[in-house]
């Protein structure tokens, strides 16, 4: 198995400036923070998520039955993996740029990764994806052919530009995977739920075979409740106006720089970094996190020499620039 590879803390701590977790900088959302605080932990949570369900049910427009708690995206990635290889799946597609538990699930199912997906029957896509934040070239023509295919909604709430590149009809054939805690800025509450292909109970009942006992915790609960709620989603339409202010100032920072910017219409974008002569990408990396700003290495992509940046707010922002420019005078 490869080393995982994630943003976020690492075993220096929580990073003063952390441009490496696509956590919407704007948060905490306050209300979703309180309804986790306020969470009763001591009782378990309904062990059917009967009123959540239906909350998450309506909140979208669809029946109860579609609807699959997960304990977080990543599980939910390793569970419908096992469901697909039961299924009798051989073969997987992903993105040539992708969220590396994809990979990780096929890999421990011992799927292999294959380059056209007609020939598989386990397809992966995330609009906007990351690392690129962009939609992937040909999403409209992956479903099809009996195969389970999932789309990662993960970044739709954080678009700052741009519409989901499909029709309302192609959608309908995708596993639809929400996970709300990084559009909330609460990143460390692990929850997350499915919208599931109408006409598939009896996958979904499959899916649920394969599940742990209370998937979600009561603060998963909590948060997944407030995200249903208007004055929470006004809240997140309000960030976005601010994050839109803020990616073009740290495009326009970054630029000034050197760095060449690629287009992205998340609240992250990856960048080619104009180095100093005397330092690597891992050096010049390893300094900044020294100094308490982190950036993502896009290596683990299959982008090498690039850094992947969340959109952070202009203290962080100018933090980054004045430690880049000092860089090759770090000892």
């Amino acid at each position: 198995m490869t080393p995982r590879s994630h943003g976020g803390p690492d075993e220096g701590g929580v990073p003063l400036h952390d441009f490496s977790s696509n956590s919407n900088a704007c948060g905490p959302c306050p209300q979703a923070l309180a309804a986790v605080q306020e969470a009763d932990a001591t009782c378990y949570p309904d062990a059917a998520y009967t009123l959540l369900r239906a909350q998450l049910a309506d909140f979208h427009g669809v029946s109860v039955s579609r609807i699959v708690l997960a304990g977080s995206a990543s599980e939910f990635i390793f569970r419908i993996t096992a469901l697909a290889v039961q299924r009798g799946a051989r073969a997987v597609w992903l993105p040539p740029h992708a969220y590396g538990d994809y990979a990780q699930a096929a890999q421990a199912w011992k799927l292999p990764l294959l380059a056209r997906a007609e020939q598989t029957q386990l397809r992966w896509a995330c609009d906007p994806s990351s690392p690129i934040g962009a939609a992937h070239a040909g999403l409209d023509q992956l479903a099809g052919g009996g195969a389970v295919c999932v789309l990662d909604r993960a970044y739709e709430p954080l678009r700052l530009s741009g519409v989901l590149a499909l029709p309302d009809s192609a959608l309908q054939e995708f596993w639809q995977l929400w996970t709300p805690n990084k559009a909330l800025g609460l990143t460390g509450v692990r929850a997350a739920y499915v919208i599931a292909p109408a006409g598939t109970e009896e996958r979904v009942a499959q899916l649920e075979g394969l599940a742990p006992s209370w998937p979600v915790g009561t603060h998963g609960v909590a948060m997944l409740q407030a995200w249903t709620r208007p004055e929470v989603q006004t809240w997140l339409a309000n960030s976005l106006a601010t994050l839109r202010d803020w990616k073009a100032r740290q495009v326009a920072l970054c630029e000034s720089l050197g760095w060449t910017c690629l287009p992205s219409a998340a609240n992250f974008f990856c960048a080619r970094p104009a180095l100093p002569a005397s330092l690597s990408l891992e050096q010049a990396l390893s300094a900044l996190r020294a100094g308490g700003i982190k950036l993502r290495d896009a290596t683990s992509f299959g982008l090498p020499g690039q850094v992947r940046l969340s959109v952070m707010p202009p203290a962080a922002q100018d933090a980054l620039h004045n430690a880049w420019q000092h860089l090759d005078k770090a000892p």
